[in-house]
Order: structure tokens, then sequence, then C-alpha cells
């Protein structure tokens, strides 16, 4: 049907006017695929993360000339609508044949690219899907062996493979052990001639490839032989009394043997099972080895026990750790695409990570931050902003985050092993299951913030690549919270097959299809034909029930009261040495005070302005010592550090050049403005009369800067934004109660000397009335304006009284 849809196809892009009525339906429907899968036959049908060799005319003679392992070749096109339905067959056909490897190997080229179309020329390719078969050691002028009518199943294609094998000829892969049954008399001799510590016998009807799955299974295991045996052998059946077909047993030296448990009989249980044996270990990898320890080049890691079923909060918490300390860390500046994925990583964790309070303090904090910060130079967020906020955040005084990674559960054999990337796939899978539970408004939420997060921030780059590659193929669809959990679940398992005897596996945590039969038998079963199938019913109850909050031990945490008290000892010296930084420092300080020096009797008028000059300087001072005051309480205290905590070195120099105006009265929950000096307005603005006024009086005494608390029995009145906010006005009120008891300290200059006093009490007291809550920079533009207005009135009268003017003179004329 394939090759017809083809050829029809191209005889009508050729100009041929013979075609049938059949023909031409079907040369339609080919066309209409064309349409429809235009942007898939750009991207291609296969990656290099489906496990299959993708062809092209650099590498097709290296890989399929002198091969030492037998190649399948699928040709296709990648507008073609069979091509694209196979597709998932090829693939999961890849992932189920991935130990064969060494014998047979799976590889494709697409003829629609117009690179390759010499290749599929040269093997004489004229419909698509085509499959060929090349056998190891093929000549350069081999063309391969079609497959003709091949089925378009996994399990269908398995065995064509099994018996283009058998019929392979006399170069046989060398990688390949024998596939034909085996006699009672290669048995008794076989510990004779072979050093393998286990013999495996699958005792199997004669139409059965079972058998010979198993051996192609465990071909890249050591200490591990797979024979099998025919119903037909009846000398061999009735030694080891064998009364089911298939069984396992296991033959030992001497004439031993027991039968091998599982839970079906069938391929997927045997291999599994035979894998797991003592002394099987994969090929070139070394058996796995009791730890009590993991050295590094500085360092010697005590190994912890742990619990193989069971999720720890402390590998969660290393997790975290590093992805917001290391891996975070190599992006000096986040912007972007990136902003807006680490904005959705930040918000998926602050709402579904299951951690402790002071965790979850930390993350909602930052969470907030993030959501709301947007740099200077556009929407961006430096690194160094980020660890700020994430070390010495006064958002969130209990939160916190240990130091150090501690892995349990993710703890690999050797320092190189495991860890962050295990880490990595518990996270997820907790924050699926947490969604789930929660039932949260948006299915994908979840899986889109990882993979946002992995393609923009995770280390490894081809992992990352893998990943996309995955959620490119089927993540859109993910409609529901169940269908989510179980598609991380199944890719995870994905990625097990693919990095299954690879150099990052650890020897003593094989990657395998999870969960094992051990861990969840029911989650297992087979079908009519003995093909493995996954109880997906089960499944999802076990990963909701293993992930689960409840489940997740808290075994090797750092106390909580002994982080926190880390944390304020590290938020209490990085306070300091901004500090530290700030200009004018305690020594500056105390050489300023005007109480270090004797009072001078007679102050010159260069020292009042040097006074005037040094009053902005002064008061930031202060609020310096405040500060310092209040780091010295947190070292104190166990309670929840005030919010007076100094912020970074940017944000407050940025604060002191775009320095608001101060309010009386108005609550600025962000900033806390300094109360302006009412008194020294009145001086700056009317020195000439204030020297004047000094010069007859007979002796003045110079002004000390004082704390003092704002008593007035009268009600006092602020600016509030009581009306409509819309119109922008603005009102004024009475201050609540609680507002003048607070506490609250208000800097004020207070004139000692008694002539000076009375003369300007009055005046001070009127000016203090009519300029309340009003900065020196509006004091100024109210007199720039009222300047301007009278200027602007005289004009006016100046103009209608010349214009009335002359209408008299006119009227006057005859």
């Amino acid at each position: 049907m394939a090759r017809r849809c083809s050829r029809a196809a191209t005889s009508r892009l050729a100009g041929e006017t013979l075609i049938s009525p059949s023909d031409r339906a079907t040369s339609l429907l080919c066309l209409c695929f064309c349409l429809i899968f235009s942007s898939t036959a750009e991207a291609r049908l296969y990656t290099a993360s489906d496990q299959i060799v993708l062809l092209t005319p650099e590498n097709v003679n290296s890989v399929l000339i002198n091969s030492s392992a037998a190649i399948i070749v699928e040709f296709y096109a990648s507008w073609c609508g069979h091509c694209i339905a196979f597709s998932p067959v090829y693939k999961s056909l890849a992932r189920d044949i991935k130990e064969w490897k060494p014998a047979v190997d799976l590889a494709a080229v697409d003829c629609a690219a117009e690179q390759n179309m010499k290749v599929c020329t040269g093997f004489s390719i004229r419909g698509y899907p085509t499959l060929k078969f090349f056998p190891a050691y093929s000549k350069p002028e081999s063309t391969g062996q079609d497959i003709k009518g091949f089925p378009r199943d996994v399990r269908g294609l398995r065995h064509k493979i099994i018996d283009k094998l058998e019929s392979h000829g006399e170069l046989w892969p060398p990688a390949c052990p024998p596939l034909e049954p085996t006699s009672q008399a290669e048995i008794d001799s076989f510990f004779e001639t072979n050093s393998a510590q286990n013999l495996a016998l699958i005792f199997e009807e004669s139409n059965s490839y079972v058998g010979r799955e198993v051996i192609l299974d465990l071909l890249q295991f050591e200490n591990i032989t797979v024979r099998r045996v025919q119903r037909s052998e009846e000398a061999l059946v009735t030694r080891l009394g064998v009364t089911e077909f298939p069984s396992c047993y296991l033959y030992y030296p001497g004439g031993n043997f027991i039968r091998l448990q599982v839970n079906i009989e069938a391929r997927t249980f045997y291999s599994y099972a035979l894998q797991r044996l003592p002394g099987v270990v994969r090929s070139g990898k070394p058996p796995p080895v009791t730890v009590e320890h993991t050295s590094t080049n500085t360092t010697q890691e005590v190994w912890r026990p742990f619990n193989r079923t069971r999720v720890y909060m402390a590998d969660l918490e290393s997790t975290l750790r590093y992805s917001l300390y290391v891996e975070l860390a190599a992006h000096t500046v986040i912007k972007g695409y990136a902003l807006t994925s680490l904005k959705k990583y930040i918000s998926v964790l602050a709402k579904y990570f299951p951690g402790r309070p002071m965790v979850m303090n930390l993350l909602k904090s930052l969470n907030t931050w993030l959501q709301t910060h947007t740099g200077d130079t556009g929407d961006q967020v430096s690194y160094e902003a980020f660890k700020e906020i994430l070390e010495n955040s006064a958002l969130a005084a209990d939160g916190a985050l240990p130091e150090g990674e501690r892995w349990v559960g993710c703890q690999g054999s050797q320092p190189h092993f495991r860890r962050y990337p295990c880490g990595v796939w518990t996270l997820f899978h907790v924050l699926t299951v947490q969604a789930k539970l929660s039932e949260g408004s948006d299915p994908q939420e979840v899986l889109n913030a990882m993979r946002s997060y992995v393609r923009n921030f995770f280390g490894c780059r081809p992992c990352a690549e893998h990943f996309e590659n995955m959620a490119k193929e089927s993540l859109r669809e993910v409609n529901t919270f169940s269908a989510a959990v179980l598609w991380l679940w199944s890719r995870h398992n994905r990625v097990n097959n693919r990095l299954a005897g690879a150099l990052s596996e650890d020897p003593n945590f094989p990657k395998i299809q999870w969960p094992s039969p051990e861990l969840c038998p029911s989650c297992h079963m087979v079908k009519d034909n003995g093909e493995h199938r996954w109880n997906q019913e089960q499944v999802l109850p076990f990963l909701l029930s293993y992930f689960s909050p409840s489940s997740i031990l808290a075994d090797y945490l750092e106390d909580e009261s002994q982080v926190r008290a880390k944390q304020r000892e590290k938020r209490a010296s990085h306070m300091l040495a901004l500090e530290a930084q700030w200009p004018g420092d305690r020594k500056a300080r105390e050489a300023s005070d005007p109480g270090t020096h004797p009072p001078s009797t007679q102050p010159t008028v260069q020292e009042e302005e040097e006074e005037e000059e040094e009053e902005g300087p002064q008061d930031e001072e202060e609020e310096g010592v405040e500060g310092a005051a209040a780091v010295e309480m947190v070292g104190k205290t166990s309670e929840p550090t005030p919010w007076i905590k100094r912020e970074s070195v940017v944000g407050r120099r940025r604060r002191q050049v775009n320095r608001k105006p101060s309010i009386v009265g108005m609550r600025m929950r962000d900033l806390q403005e300094d109360i302006v000096d009412l008194d020294s307005f009145v001086n700056q603005h009317y020195k000439a009369k204030a020297l004047r006024v000094a010069a007859a009086s007979s002796h003045i005494k110079r002004r000390t800067l004082q704390r003092k608390v704002e008593q007035d029995p009268e009600p006092g009145f602020g600016l509030g934004m009581e009306l409509d906010a819309g119109l922008g006005m603005v009102g004024l009120q009475p201050l609540e109660p609680d507002f003048r008891h607070q506490g609250k300290w208000l800097q004020k200059r207070e004139l000692n000397g008694p002539d000076f006093s009375k003369q300007t009490s009055h005046r001070g007291r009127w000016m203090s009335v009519l300029s309340i809550g009003f900065s020196k920079v509006d004091i100024s533009l109210c007199l720039i304006l009222y300047f301007l207005s009278c200027m602007c009135l005289l004009a006016m009268y100046l103009f209608f009284k010349n214009r009335l003017r002359l209408r008299r003179v006119k009227v006057a004329l005859p």
C-alpha cells in the first residue's frame, strides 16, 4: 500500500496521464498527508534521542559496509503519512531491543531530504517506508535484503529480526550468541568449556521466541549464559521435571538446578530477574560493592544507609540548593525567556514544594520578589541581586535553606554518580504528584515549568536536548493531572532505557524500567500474546503514594533551629559588611558628633553654613547607627528579624539618588522616609534675619542635635490619600492616636538661646503649621510657583490696563 501510494504520487508529479481511479484516490490521500504534516517534514521523524542511527551521505558507508553488527534500515519520506504513522513503532522497537545493539542495530534515512536522494537511489528505493536488512560484514556493492510485508507492531518486528539473524549466513555477528536449541550433551559439558557462573535454561515450545529474545536481552551481561531448550528434548525435560512452557531454570555445576521465581512467565520478567542475579554485571562495569564512604579530591563523605523504596527530604533540599546556588550562578544576567522560565520555576516551587516551613518561607519570599521585580535596564535580573534576596532577604525573616548538600536516596557509589540528576527527577515527580493532589488549574503547569527550566538552565546540554525532544513529541497531549504524572514517569523510564549501560550508570544502582516487579507487582502485566504491558491503573496510585508528602522521610535533615541560627549569623555578618562599606564609618561619625567638642561661644557665619550643609549626611549617619544597633540585636534573639534590615548597597544608593518627598501621615510600607526638620527650614530661608538677631543678642549658644519625642496635646494633622485615587486628590485628615504614640522619634533642632527662641518661636510655630508635611524641595517649588503666579498676574494687569487706556482714547476722538 505504501509503495503504491508513493508510485502513484510520483507518477502524477511526473506528468503521467494514465492513472486508474483507485491510484488517483490513493495519490490524493498521500498529497493530503503531505500538506497536513508539512511541519513534520521540516523537523524530520527521528532524532538522536530515539537511539536510531541517522544515515547521511557522509556516514552511510561506515555504518553499513563491513559492520560487525547486522543493521536494520528504514528508508522513509518525512511527508509520507504511512511513514509518520510507523515512526512511533520504530522508536519503540529501538527501545525494546536496546540490549541487542552489539549484534543488531537500527538506522533510518530521510529520502525526502534532497541531500539524501543519492543514497536512497543507490539502494533502489522506490516507495516508503521500506525496511532493509544488512547482514554483518556487508560488501560495498550490497543493497541489503528487503523485509517485505513487515508487521506494524514491535513484537512482530522483533520476530522478523530474529528470523533474519538465524538465516544470516556464514559471517555470523561476533557479538551474537548462538540462537539454536541446546541439547543435554552440551549442558553436561557446559561448565567444562565456559567460565560463566550462571547457566539459565529457557524451556519453551518449538514456535516460541521467548528463549531467543532472552538470549539477546542478556547479550551485554557477563557471568550469565542463556540457552533455550525445546519441549521435544524429553531427556532434559524429564531430568529437571519441567511441566510448564515457557519456564526458566538455573543450572549449576554438579547437576544442581533450581527454578527461577518470577511473577509472570514472560520474556520481560525473565530478563529482569536474570540481570539481577549475584555476580551478573554489565560488560565493562565493575561489580557492585558495599560502600562505606565516597571520596573526592578534598573530602571524604560518610555513606548514609537508606531505604531504596522511599523518598528523602534531604535529597529534595540538596537539589534546591544546587539548582539555586550552582546552576543558576552560571548565568550572570537572566533576561528574556530565561527570566520567564525562572519565574515559572520558582512559582511552581513556591506553590507545590512540600518543604519545611523555613524552606517554604524562603521560596515564597523569593517568588514574591521575582514576580514583581523589573530591573532598571529592562526585564532582567542579575544573579547577584537574586542571590542577595536568596541569602539576606528581609521579606522572610524565617526563610532559610540548609547549607551544603546531603544526598541520601540519591547518593552514588562514587561522587560523580547519581546525586543531582537523580534529585532533579525526584523533585519533578514530587511536584507533579503534589499538583495532582492539590487539584490545581493547569495540568501542564509543572511540566512546562520543568521544560523551560531544563531548556535554559540545566547544565547537561545534551540531556536538555533529549528532554526537549520528548516534550515536543507528546507534551501537548497532556490534558489532566493524572496524565501529567504518568507522562513524566514514562519519559523517565525512556531516559533510563537510553542510559542503561552508559558510563554514567552507577553499577550499584543500574537503570531499570521503574517500578520493578518487586516494588509494584500489580503494575506489571502481559497481553494475551505474552508481551509485557504496564497496568497504568495501578501505576498511577503507586506514584501518588510513593511521591506524596506524607511518604517523604525526614532522616538526615539538619535541625531547623540550627539552620536558622546559621542564617541569622550570616545575615548579621553581611549587614555589618555593608555597614563598613557605607560612606562615613563610625569613627567619622564620632568625630563629627557635636557632643564630642566643646561648644563655641561665638559661632561664625562660615560655621553656620557648614553646619547647615552637614545636616543631610548627619541624618543618614544616625540612620546607620540605628541599623547597626538592630544588627546587634539580631545575634542576641531567636525571634524573627525586625523589618529594619539594611538593603543592598545597590538599592540603597539608588534610593539616595531618587529620594521621594516625605509626607507625614502616609503609611509607606516599602520605605520609611525621614521626618522634615522644620526649624532648619526656617533657619535656611530666614538666615539673614537670624544673623541680625544673633548679632544683637548678648550671648547665643551653639545649637545641638537631640532626639526628642514630639509631644503635642492638640490633635495633629497629616496628609492622607483618602480621596479618590483616580482624581489624584490629597486632603488633610487627623492622624490616628496610635501614630502619635507608637514611639516614632522625630528629629528636631532645638534652639537653646533664650533671646533667639523668644523672637523666632512665634514665627516658627506658624511656619510649622503652614509647612507641615512638606520637604525642602516642596517649599522651594511652592515659592517658585508663587513668584511666577505673581509675575503672571502683574503682566495681565498691565496688559488690560494699557488696552483700556487705548479704548478710552478712541472714544474721546471726534
